[in-house]
């Protein structure tokens, strides 16, 4: 769902721009007041994970479509939905720069579509609430506790992606994408959208019952009490993603489909592989131009060193490979320096009695 700069006039991009800039600012502002420094390491961890994970696409079968995991639900059920949205801030930025994933100038609006719903209305309209209601009560603590981090997680996905989508339409249609008329463009999106966050929603649930049974104290709003004892210690836990995070960009995201995302697909169809055109723009000449596009795509040009998860000019899978790792890496150290350099997640000390 990254968007490119020519779905979005520049007024609609600087208006996104600013709504996710309100939103960093309204999640520093909350996370200045966090005390709990152990969330550092898992935050540089999860979002490692989320950004390899984003770089395997899965096919939608029988549609020519594919999809890939989003992020905003897994994170916010790991470091509440401030810090996961910072962390798909960073995330987002970093796909953007350096491997010219998604348009410069549609950051905000990227941001705002995959970030915003995961992190905030996934969390709070059903995250937290399933979380702390007494679904599932005859099952046992234990067992009430995964079939809840089942149901958020598949829910959670399938709405936050449906607004995430929706918004693209509203986007674009305000932003005067002619040869992207509303009904047609809801009709195709919504649904593709649909079968994507079904498959996102049991990927998230799968990392977060792991990490439910290794150490339950990581997730928020579980009760770590009457969870039981968790299988593994934190750092082992936090080993184990980190494992994971290298074997899924540094070798799964070679198994990627190449069929294209729900976005792409609903634009371009896929009828080289026999399937349909959809709305048939021309990959080539569509959308907006604008001298803000044209800048943006030439700062994107310097910045990334490895354009489209790739070697420049080179065919060699190895270049997908490097970027898995090497992007995961970036993202790791990226969302420690915003910690410390925000200040999140510090002890305060005690105030000297006099």
């Amino acid at each position: 769902m990254h968007m490119a700069d020519a779905l979005l006039a520049p007024a609609v991009a600087a208006t996104m721009y600013a709504a996710t800039a309100v939103t960093v600012g309204a999640s520093v502002k909350t996370l200045k007041k966090d005390e709990n420094p152990a969330k550092l390491p898992t935050m540089a961890v999860t979002s490692a994970l989320v950004f390899a994970g984003q770089m395997i696409n899965y096919t939608i079968p029988g549609t020519g479509s594919s999809g890939h995991l989003c992020g905003g639900m897994l994170l916010s059920a790991l470091l509440g939905p401030q810090a996961g949205f910072l962390s798909m801030v960073v995330i987002l930025a970093i796909q953007c720069l350096f491997f010219a994933d998604g348009g410069l100038l549609a950051l905000g609006a990227n941001c705002w579509n995959m970030a915003f719903y995961g992190c905030f209305v996934g969390y709070y309209l059903l995250w937290r609430p399933i979380m702390h209601s007494n679904i599932f009560k005859g099952m046992g603590a234990k067992g009430a506790g995964r079939l809840k981090i089942i149901l958020a997680s598949i829910l959670g996905c399938v709405l936050t992606l449906q607004l995430g989508a929706f918004s693209v339409v509203l986007e674009t249609s305000i932003s005067g994408v002619t040869e992207l008329p509303f009904g047609a463009f809801v009709g195709i999106m919504q649904p593709i959208h649909l079968a994507i966050g079904l498959v996102e929603g049991l990927i998230t649930s799968a990392v977060l019952l792991f990490v439910y049974e290794s150490r339950p104290e990581l997730l928020m709003d579980v009760d770590s009490a009457s969870s039981g004892q968790g299988k593994c210690s934190v750092k082992t836990t936090l080993v184990i993603l980190a494992a994971v995070v290298l074997v899924v960009g540094g070798g799964l995201s070679l198994l990627a489909s190449a069929n294209p995302d729900g976005l792409e697909w609903s634009m371009f169809g896929n009828a080289d592989s026999g399937y349909s055109e959809n709305m048939g723009l021309d990959e080539e000449n569509y959308g907006i131009s604008s001298a803000a596009a044209d800048t943006a795509a030439s700062i994107q040009e310097k910045t990334a060193f490895l354009p489209d998860y790739a070697f420049a000019n080179s065919d060699s899978s190895a270049g997908t490979s490097v970027s898995g790792i090497v992007g995961s890496a970036i993202v790791a150290v990226a969302a420690l320096l915003v910690c410390v350099c925000g200040g999140f997640f510090r002890k305060k000390k005690a105030a000297a009695k006099v």
